[in-house]
Parts: structure tokens; sequence; C-alpha cells
């Protein structure tokens, strides 16, 4: 039978960036949060991080209900848990300590109850072999960083896991205000990362080749690519390049000249010479702007831009639903 139970109350588990981004997220979004880490200070460190967001996330626009009051915080795994509809686990990036954990999470937890893990890179598929009774429910819910800011959760489950698990986490997340997007199947990293992978390669051979300075490679992906890919994605921006023709007229044209540059794409070796390189370049391009106020800068453009989009896309939508009804 499927679960069609909402899911209003959420435990956190883990407090570090990921999840007190999360938390944060859950509690603008109107939910209750009950958030648990066994780190010193850990209460107290959650708790800046969420107001120190919340201006933020007043002006993304806040949920009915939203209140940082929301947020229950204890360092018992157990209590954390009770009563709760939806676990995001975002331990340590360790498969030992997340089958660990899951096995705790899976006897604690009601077999309807999903466990959504953040993970980066760990496979689904070996996280959940820890779940011994009911690996079904696990799945990754993996946000792109800061989560609090970026809609984008690459959602995949392991072997084990069944469609519905699969389909209420992907509609959760579509709920309060996500970018949920379903990876078929499961690939080291998932998909962002990599892609963001793929390219620090290149940025890399470029500043360890002498070809350009990370300043003006940092120019030359937000000053160019950059603010397409703000946009829209690589598939939609080569239909676009194709002209009239579209996608099809852009593999006539760019088809042969794209392989045979790819050819010609670095493997930079990451030697201890060519990392001091790399941060040597980084810090001319930093000069004496701080950590925070570098993130201030990302964080008003990025809302800015955030606005924008949700603007263009309730322009769009809202008179697609009006025509079908």
């Amino acid at each position: 039978m499927t679960n069609t139970k909402t899911i209003r109350r959420v435990t956190i588990v883990g407090t570090g960036v990921i999840g007190a981004s999360w938390t944060a997220q859950y509690l603008a979004k109107g939910l209750q949060v009950t958030a648990t880490d066994i780190a010193p200070d850990a209460e107290a460190a959650l708790r800046e991080f969420v107001r120190v967001a919340w201006p933020a996330l007043e002006r993304l626009g806040l949920s009915p209900g939203a209140s940082q009051s929301n947020l229950k915080f204890t360092a018992d795994l157990a209590e954390a848990v009770a009563g709760a509809d939806l676990v995001q686990e975002n331990g340590p990036e360790r498969l030992d300590f997340k089958q660990k954990l899951y096995g705790q999470l899976d006897e604690l937890l009601p077999p309807d109850v999903i466990i959504a893990s953040s993970s980066s890179g760990i496979k689904m598929s070996d996280i959940q072999m820890g779940a011994a009774s009911h690996p079904e429910r696990c799945v990754i819910g993996h946000p792109f960083n800061p989560p609090h800011l970026i809609p984008l959760v690459e959602v995949v489950g392991g072997v084990k896991t069944s469609e519905e698990t699969i389909l209420r986490a992907m509609e959760f997340y579509k709920s309060i205000g996500k970018k949920a997007i379903r990876l078929n199947k499961e690939m080291p990293g998932h998909v962002a990362n990599r892609l963001q992978i793929a390219l620090a390669r290149e940025v890399y051979y470029l500043v360890a080749e002498d070809v350009l300075s990370a300043a003006d490679v940092d120019d030359a992906l937000s000053w160019g690519p950059g603010l397409r890919w703000g946009i829209m994605g690589n598939m939609m921006l080569n239909h676009l390049g194709g002209g009239p023709g579209g996608i099809e007229h852009f593999f006539q044209q760019f088809a042969g000249p794209m392989s045979h540059s790819w050819k010609t794409l670095g493997t930079p070796a990451l030697t201890p010479e060519v990392q001091k390189k790399l941060v040597d370049s980084v810090h001319a391009e930093v000069g004496s702007r701080t950590i925070q106020e570098l993130e201030a800068e990302r964080d008003d453009i990025l809302l800015g831009l955030l606005k924008l989009r949700t603007k263009r896309q309730e322009e769009t939508v809202l008179p697609r639903i009006q025509a079908a009804e």
C-alpha cells in the first residue's frame, strides 16, 4: 500500500555545515525539526547558524508556521528520532560509520519512516547494508551546498531501496521548493559533483600550465558560461546554440570539433608543487577579503538570482495551469 503520510517532523542527524543548513531550510518551510549531534557545543553552533541564515531565508520567503522556535536539540539519538516522519542523515563520509548508524536508526524507527542520506559520494547500496530489517526505506537525498539556498537535491536509491521510497522522497523535496532530480542508477559522486570535478580538472590544468591565473580562469567561468548556466543547463544551451535547427544542427556543426578538442583536455597530477601553484594563485585573487566576506558576496548575488528565477518560473507556470483549467 502506498504511504501518503505527510512529512511534518524531520530529524537532523549530524549538525555540521550541511546538517545545519538543512535545519535552516526545514525550519523556513514551517516544519518541526529535531536535531542531534554529540559534538561539544553543537547546539549553540547550530542555533547560531540558523540565526545568521534566517534573514536570507526571509528574503526568499518563509512558509506559514516558519519559526526558529520549531527547533529542538538533543544529543540522544533515540530521543531525537522519536516521532520523526523523515530522518536527514549528515554523518561523516565513512562507510563504517554510516552502516553502524543506519543499523541503529533501523531499530529505532517505524518501517515507514524514510532515512535520507546527504552523502556526497558513498553509494546507498553500501550504506543500506547496515539497515538489515528495512533497507527499502533508505535513500540518498544529496543537497548542493548550502542546502538552505541552493535548490538542487539528487535522489537515488540503492539496490534494496523501494520505488515507493524514491517517489516519496522526490515528492517531499519538491513540496518544500527543492529542485529534486532522480538518478536512475548509482554513480560515484552522483551527478552534480561529477560535473564539478570534470570542470575542475581542466581549470587546475590551465592554471598549472601557466595558461592563465586563478582570477582570470574564474572570470572566464563566472562572466562567461557561468552566467548562462545560471539560467539553463548544458543540453538546453546546446539546443539554442544550434540556432533555428536546434540540437540536431548543433551536433552537425560541432560534434567533430568537440570530439577533437576532448583529446587536448588536461589531466593534471596534483603534486605538492602543483597544489602550491594553485594555492598561491587563489590567494592572489582573494587579496585581503575574508572567507566571511566572500560568502556574503556569494549569497547576496545568489539570492537575487534565485528571486529572479522564481519570479520567472511563476510567470511561466501559472498561465499554463490556468489554461489547463
